[in-house]
């Protein structure tokens, strides 16, 4: 079975080729342009869908061989994301599909997610635990199978990746602000600021971000000099290693606590902060010492890429999942994964 796969909730186009559980291909077009607005700017995302999501999706198929007549199912992301960005996506699908003949299967951003890991061998076995760590979305989900999800925790305020790219910000390193953070704190010391854990010893999953990322602005309006920040190489490189290992210590802390707790051996974290390299050193420590495996994918699998959308349809299909035209874009993560499958 082959299978396009369609990814454009936020700024980056993306199409892939699935074949049998196989990817084939992935094309990612990355929107470069945002960094200097300091954010993705959801008008001009839009736009940058519509020119390119053709040409990718052309992309995709030559480079797996692949012809449109064999396609057997088109997939697509129908949320959360920015609404404008993913209608160009679904469209295109939905066009593909009733052209074609062929099932179209809608696909929930998280649950792409969730199920990256699978695009590499060996993978996660049921029941797992997901720490969906990404600039929109934290979250931690026990997963009992394909359709079946129980939301354990998530974030009531910033997420994870959303405090990085805040912080960052306020220092003027840009955007996004996750992997210049992730370089600078490795040059930096941890434990320079005392910065607080929110949450981290509360009886349940939740996440907060949002009082971390206020302390460290009064912190750099306490040093900041006649109101101008001026930091040094080692005070930013510490405020950086600071901050991340704050926000590491609250993943690692409630990830680890509920496998053990939830008697889970598998641990899947996915999203585009996965790629932190201090999140993935600590949480495999934590692995060791309470019996857990680790899996994270592969950076090109880690931020939103066609890849996991193609892959999460072609399992969906393998379990007798039927096709719908039947799926509107939505913007926010609502209750249409959890709440049927919990």
């Amino acid at each position: 079975m082959t299978i396009l796969g369609i990814e454009s909730s936020c700024d980056e186009t993306s199409a892939a080729i699935v074949t049998d559980g196989v990817l084939r291909s992935n094309i990612i077009s990355s929107q470069y342009f945002h960094t200097e607005y300091g954010g993705v700017v959801p008008e001009l995302a839009s736009r940058a869908h519509l020119r390119s999501v053709l040409p990718i999706v052309r992309e995709a198929l030559h480079e797996a061989q692949v012809d449109v007549s064999e396609l057997n199912a088109v997939a697509a992301t129908q949320g959360p994301g920015l609404i404008g960005s993913l209608l160009v996506g679904l469209n295109v699908g939905k066009s593909l599909s009733v052209s074609l003949g062929i099932p179209f299967i809608p696909i929930h951003h998280i649950e792409a997610h969730l199920f990256s890991t699978f695009l590499q061998d060996p993978h996660p076995a049921f029941p797992f635990l997901g720490l969906v760590v990404s600039g929109g979305h934290t979250l931690l989900v026990r997963v009992n199978g394909i359709g079946r999800y129980e939301l354990l925790g998530s974030t009531i305020d910033d997420a994870a990746g959303e405090a990085f790219d805040k912080v960052a910000k306020m220092m003027g390193l840009g955007f996004p602000g996750g992997p210049v953070m992730d370089r600078l704190a490795s040059q930096g010391n941890p434990r320079a600021h005392a910065f607080p854990r929110p949450l981290l010893d509360s009886d349940d999953y939740r996440f907060s971000f949002s009082g971390l990322k206020t302390s460290v602005l009064y912190h750099l309006r306490r040093i900041a000099r006649d109101g101008v920040l001026d930091l040094t190489d080692t005070e930013r490189n510490d405020i950086c290693a600071s901050f991340q290992a704050a926000v590491v210590d609250v993943l690692v802390g409630k990830a680890a606590r509920a496998a053990v707790e939830h008697g889970i051996h598998d641990i899947a974290i996915v999203g585009g902060v996965s790629a932190n390299s201090e999140l993935q050193r600590r949480l495999r420590g934590a692995g060791e010492r309470n019996g857990f495996r680790v899996f994270i994918p592969d950076l090109i699998y880690s931020t939103d890429n066609a890849a996991m959308v193609a892959r999460l349809a072609s399992l969906k299909l393998e379990t007798n999942a039927e096709g719908t035209l039947n799926a509107p874009a939505f913007a926010r993560i609502g209750d249409t994964l959890f709440d049927a499958h919990s």
